[in-house]
């Protein structure tokens, strides 16, 4: 009886064995599959789960580094493909790229469900042999669960963002071509022959400096109308020209200024005018000189007839006569003089035509001339 329990029997040998062979096998570290087997695996295991029956999934594998692509239809079953995959040996990593989109709904009939199955007892002799045969009960050490793995990481990429819709075209303004400028409404004003222009001389004439071919300045003394329109403002420069000038004589003649009016220089325009001559001249010296020698010889022939008689009256006169031209022969004529600020009205002789913007309208910035000179035709 003692050596019965020293030496084990072969069933306990056995059953030793089976445990220390479990042990063993548990704690061995399984072999790294190169890719291509991994994808392998992959592959399988996708197509395995019915739970991924119809899902659009491809999986690519690198360096144990499993992704996969495509889509499927709802966020769990994404949840039960990354799970899936991660359980396989060797699986590193797994890179979550699928796209859930919904899948199409499709109306579909249940199938009838079986009848269910008649409820018939076994016959009793089936029950009889049961009864008969006992149970095998093998005491027998259950091997120690396998140590737990390490989760897998899975690594989910976001789904890529819509593309941004393309930006609207430029809206180009039109610009609408800037309208012609108005026809400038322009009046043509003629000053006929005769018009009297009034002029302020602006310098002080002298017939004893001014000279013949002289200019002289002055301005429109007054506002010139026609029709209500001021025509030449008043202030418009003019130019004028000395035709005569006449020094006075000592013994006959006068002295005499004789001007006329040339041109207007209106709003920087030089326009060219003929008229009247305008004359001022000094009193006659002929008449004046006689009476003043004939006076001087009547005075001495009367104090001669008292002096001397008859032959001293005629020495007298003589004598007063001398002194009467000599005294005339020392004083001048008198000087002809127009002084600055006097008024002189030129008549023309020729018709002004000058081109008359009305206010209000628009300006004539034309490059033809806005005023002329029309010359009569019998000129």
């Amino acid at each position: 009886m003692d050596a019965h329990r020293i030496s084990p029997t072969p069933r306990t040998a056995v059953i030793s064995l089976t445990i220390a062979m479990l042990l063993a096998g548990c704690k061995a570290t399984p072999s790294a599959s190169d890719d291509a087997s991994l994808n392998t695996k992959v592959a399988s295991t996708l197509a395995a789960d019915q739970n991924l029956s119809g899902q659009t999934i491809q999986a690519s594998v690198s360096a144990g580094i499993v992704t996969l692509n495509g889509s499927v239809t709802s966020d769990s079953v994404r949840t039960i493909a990354t799970g899936d995959v991660a359980q396989i040996a060797g699986v590193k990593t797994v890179v979550d790229n699928l796209v859930v989109q919904a899948a199409p709904v499709t109306a579909t009939v249940a199938p009838l469900p079986p009848p269910p199955a008649a409820n018939t007892p076994p016959p009793a002799r089936v029950l009889a042999e049961k009864a008969k045969k006992p149970s095998a009960m093998v005491a027998a050490t259950p091997p120690p669960p396998p140590p737990a793995a390490e989760p897998v990481p899975v690594v989910r990429t976001a789904p890529p963002a819509p593309a941004a819709p393309p930006p609207p075209p430029p809206v180009v303004a039109k610009v609408q071509p800037p309208s012609p400028p108005p026809t400038p409404a322009v009046r043509v004003i003629t000053l006929p022959v005769g018009t009297a222009i009034p002029v302020r001389i602006t310098q002080t004439l002298d017939s004893a400096t001014t000279k013949s071919g002289d200019k002289f300045t002055g301005e429109i003394a007054s506002d010139l109308l026609v029709d209500d329109l001021v025509v030449l403002p008043q202030g418009t420069a003019i130019t004028g020209h000395v035709d005569a000038a006449q020094d006075a004589a000592h013994y006959k003649g006068a002295a005499l200024l004789t001007l006329s009016l040339v041109a207007i220089d209106r709003k920087g325009e030089r326009i060219e005018v003929s008229t009247e001559a305008y004359t001022k001249q000094g009193e006659a010296r002929g008449k004046n000189t006689a009476e003043k020698i004939g006076g001087g010889a009547a005075i001495g022939a009367i104090l001669g007839g008292i002096l001397g008689g008859g032959k001293g009256a005629a020495i007298g006169a003589a004598a007063g006569g001398g002194a009467g031209a000599g005294a005339n022969s020392i004083t001048r004529g008198q000087q002809v003089q127009i002084a600055s600020e006097t008024v002189v009205r030129f008549r023309l002789l020729d018709p002004v035509q000058i081109r008359l913007t009305p206010p209000g309208a628009a300006p004539d910035n034309s490059s033809s001339s806005s005023s002329s000179l029309a010359h009569r035709s019998d000129q």
